[in-house]
């Protein structure tokens, strides 16, 4: 597998299939699939977030009632 690191130093591919060390080696397969896992979970949690932010605006745009005039001063705030 190859996998790359980009930070201030610059870009480098890496073939964690190489690594000689077993104990290494199972310890960067492990981290990836850690990666990968975060990774997935931090957008399933951005999207269900947009989503929830989405109906929340609907419902509320629904609900005349609710709704509150802003003042000079809360305008002039924001």
């Amino acid at each position: 597998m190859i996998v790359t690191i980009k930070n201030d130093e610059g870009e480098f591919l890496f073939d964690i299939s190489k690594i000689e060390d077993a104990t290494k080696k199972q310890e960067a397969g492990v981290i990836i699939q850690k990666v990968g896992t975060l990774s997935t979970t931090i957008e399933a949690l951005d999207f269900a977030s947009r989503t929830h932010r989405a109906n929340l605006e609907q419902l509320l745009m629904e609900c005349e009632e609710a709704k509150v005039e802003q003042t000079e001063t809360e305008q002039s705030d924001s």
